[in-house]
């Protein structure tokens, strides 16, 4: 056996062709959906990473916003630049790129986010909305897996999906969304995570794996029942050579498995655009 490739960069590319259209309308009505991002220091992954978000609204007709502030930014300064994101109309949806230097309080910043304008959809209020199953932007990894999952035709509903990983941007409101009684989810979903033993036993009873854990070659082809979906969605670092979660040996075994890269990254970047569109989309019905 060889698994199908879950090629995110593909679906992605048909969500931000559909979104196109949905700009275009927009645009005929006179609200252009607009993107924010505010980036503090030279990381460069999260510079890297800030880039491709732009590129992918201009691809799409969404406008750019950006923010790029020195590291050693005050506080102060910083939520100054947040509340002016959060008065501007023409910023639909924005985020702050973390990780943020270490004398910046992340959780501050996060909760001064206007929530409507939350293009992760991690802010306490659209994490509330999420668990009662109310409208609101929802989280982008965990959303981008479950398109991912339905663009190929993966049986979800009824399923046994198993989620390793309790983070706060993949694994908690992954296993929540996978849970509800919504399309494409409605799953039976156990949580682990690498503090549990014998990880293996639940895995090989799931027909659906998300590894989330950020460890290396966490998931063996040993683990796996045959044809079961895998999503590697953990990433952690070797240098600058990107490490999966899930060993490449997974694909002889797995029904469908998503590659180290090309897979949920795309995904992530393709439900920021889709947040920031049902924003702009709040907008022009409100006016």
């Amino acid at each position: 056996m060889s698994a199908i490739t879950l090629d995110g960069e593909a679906v992605a590319s048909r969500v931000r062709d559909e979104l196109k259209t949905t700009v275009a309308g927009l645009v005929a009505r006179g609200v252009t959906p607009g993107l924010g991002t505010i980036l503090v220091g030279d990381d460069g992954p999260s510079g890297r990473y800030v880039a491709m978000k732009h590129a992918d609204c201009e691809a799409t007709g969404i406008t750019s916003h950006h923010e790029h502030l020195p590291a050693d930014v005050s506080m102060d300064d910083l939520l100054t630049v947040i509340d002016r994101f959060n008065a501007d109309p023409t910023i639909d949806a924005y985020l702050v790129q973390l990780p943020l230097p270490k004398h910046l309080d992340e959780e501050q910043v996060l909760l001064a986010v206007d929530a409507d304008k939350d293009v992760d959809g991690l802010h306490p209020v659209n994490l509330g909305r999420l668990v009662m199953g109310a409208n609101g932007p929802l989280p982008c990894t965990p959303a981008g897996i479950v398109e991912l999952l339905d663009a190929y035709d993966v049986p979800v509903e009824g399923r046994h999906v198993v989620v390793i990983g309790r983070g706060l941007t993949i694994g908690r409101p992954l296993s929540l969304l996978m849970a509800m009684k919504r399309p494409r989810c409605n799953a039976a979903v156990t949580v682990v995570h690498t503090g549990v033993p014998d990880l293996g036993r639940y895995v090989a009873d799931a027909d659906v794996v998300v590894a989330a854990a950020g460890s290396a070659g966490l998931v063996k082809a040993s683990m796996v029942k045959p044809g079961a979906a895998v999503v590697a969605a953990g990433v952690s670092w070797d240098g600058k050579r990107v490490l999966s979660d899930v060993d490449d040996d997974v694909a002889e075994v797995a029904g469908w498995l998503s590659p180290r890269i090309g897979g949920v990254g795309p995904m992530t970047r393709a439900m920021l655009l889709v947040n920031t569109v049902r924003a702009a989309e709040r907008r022009a019905d409100a006016s």
